[in-house]
């Protein structure tokens, strides 16, 4: 009896994932307690913040809520930090975790309206560096206005759209059958080779958009959450903003841009890989489907969906309320006036976003840890007692690095935090903060592109239901980065030397 009960708690913990993993994340959980009587907080903090990079790493293998809430969880109870730091971590995101439970869930609403619209792009431009060069350069536009989140969430719905038109033709389905997309045992052979390469096409697709966000958050104050910080201590407004950082953010979004169509032209780093024909026939088959049997119910709905996205745009750009709650106005008229109005259909709008949600708060524990823990001070007091433009740059480069590894929201808000504080006290000048400032916001925008660990936006297409269908893992998100990173980065910090 016991070894059978032994067992089903060995198969019940962590459910499907792989027995090395499994033993691995126990192994932490052990280790942890022991490190932290020997060693003591801070290493036990440091080793802590990698074990939670891990899970994020397995991410196709194992969701990373619950080998990350485990160790959450054991952060708190070995007192590494408390429930208290955690609350006000999650009170000073709320904002975010409130974009994520409408806003995703609103674009889910314009689900027709979108693959509508990107079919007909996907299927007129038939150079595979040109589609990767729009998908960039509109993601970056997009994020220059709106949240980075909110345009990521527009890409994971047209890239799932796409893929699930294919996959339902491919298993011997018609397109307006039900089908479960996420596994490959009714596909026919002879499209198997097809979706394969329909799946690589799709992630050098989702990558080149990723980055985008990342080119265009870093120019406005309303890009990413920490420049609103940024903008907010220095006293800029949106004009003066975007003019203090486009000696940066201008040279880097040339350089990104540039790097894309190279990527795709000469086809490495895992990009470039064309369109197969067969998808682009079904592809076209459904959009001339959709035309030809257009009904007047569904012509209302996508005339209501395409005045709800006017009116998202338009709430976004002049910023009339929380993102959140413009997401949630979104869902509200989208469903109100096209009959969606049953619970459980309501229901699987929401079913995307809330484990990132989850996941989220999980993070902001590892946050919490690292501000309880002062593990980020050191680096803050060596740059500071740098001179002149070697506080720009060391800035950059430690807030960079800080955020690939962390949270680029918490890591902005410590830093603009103590300049702010040095001027206040006589420290450096105005015209010193107003560099150091731009280095800020840049250094936790652009080298973070490097993993999903500083940008949202990268971390929520890695745990989104489209990356395993398209298999974009940890890895593969690490590889199809470098090339960006390393540009980008290396713009960046010459702009940051030359230009500033």
């Amino acid at each position: 009896m016991t070894p059978t009960l032994a067992q089903a708690f060995a198969r019940g913990f962590l459910g499907e994932a792989p027995g090395w993993y499994k033993l691995a994340i126990l192994g932490c959980l052990v280790a942890n307690p022991v490190v932290m009587l020997v060693l003591g907080p801070v290493v036990t903090g440091w080793l802590l913040l990698g074990e939670f990079i891990f899970t994020l790493a397995m991410a196709l293998r194992c969701y990373p809520l619950q080998p990350g809430g485990l160790l959450a969880i054991q952060s708190v109870l070995i007192g590494l930090t408390t429930a208290e730091s955690v609350y006000q971590e999650v009170v000073n995101a709320f904002p975010v975790l409130l974009l994520l439970m409408f806003m995703v869930a609103g674009i889910y609403f314009l689900r027709d309206l979108l693959l509508y619209v990107f079919t007909r792009i996907l299927l007129r431009v038939r150079s595979s560096s040109s589609l990767a060069v729009i998908f960039c350069g509109v993601a970056a536009v997009l994020s220059a206005f709106l949240d980075a989140l909110t345009v990521v969430a527009v890409v994971i719905t047209v890239g799932v759209g796409f893929y699930e038109v294919f996959h339902r033709v491919a298993s011997g389905k018609r397109h307006e059958a039900p089908h479960d997309a996420s596994g490959d045992e009714g596909v026919h052979l002879l499209h198997r080779e097809n979706l394969e390469q329909f799946r690589a096409f799709l992630r050098g697709l989702m990558m080149h958009a990723a980055v985008g966000t990342a080119i265009g958050g870093v120019m406005t104050q309303v890009g990413e959450p920490q420049n609103l910080l940024i903008a907010e201590q220095a006293g800029w407004l949106f004009g003066e903003f975007f003019l203090r950082v486009a000696p940066v953010s201008i040279p880097v979004a040339i350089a990104g841009l540039l790097t894309c169509w190279l990527l795709d032209r000469f086809r490495v780093f895992g990009y470039g890989v064309p369109l197969p024909d067969a998808v682009r026939a079904v592809l076209l088959d459904y959009s001339n489907e959709l035309s030809a049997r257009a009904t007047l119910r569904e012509r209302q709905v996508l005339i209501v969906q395409g005045l709800v996205a006017v009116l998202l745009v338009l709430g976004l750009a002049f910023h009339v309320a929380e993102v959140g709650l413009i997401g949630l106005m979104v869902i509200i008229l989208a469903t109100s006036f096209t009959g969606i109005v049953e619970e459980h259909r309501l229901g699987k709008a929401f079913e995307s976003a809330l484990p990132f949600t989850g996941l989220l708060v999980v993070f902001f524990v590892i946050v919490a840890e690292i501000h309880d823990q002062h593990l980020f001070e050191p680096v803050i007091a060596h740059v500071l007692a740098l001179d002149g433009r070697l506080q720009a740059v060391a800035l950059y480069l430690a807030t960079g690095a800080l955020s690939t590894i962390s949270d680029n929201v918490f890591v902005a808000t410590i830093y603009i935090t103590e300049i702010k504080a040095a001027l206040l006290q006589g420290e450096i000048t105005r015209e010193q903060f107003d560099v150091l400032a731009v280095a800020i916001n840049t250094g936790t925008n652009i080298p973070s592109v490097a993993t999903p660990n500083g940008q949202a936006a990268f971390l929520f297409l890695l745990t989104s239901t489209l990356a395993p269908l398209i298999r974009l893992g940890y890895g593969r998100m690490l590889w199809m980065a470098l090339p960006y990173f390393v540009v980008m980065t290396t713009v960046g910090l010459g702009a940051v030397v030359w230009l500033l």
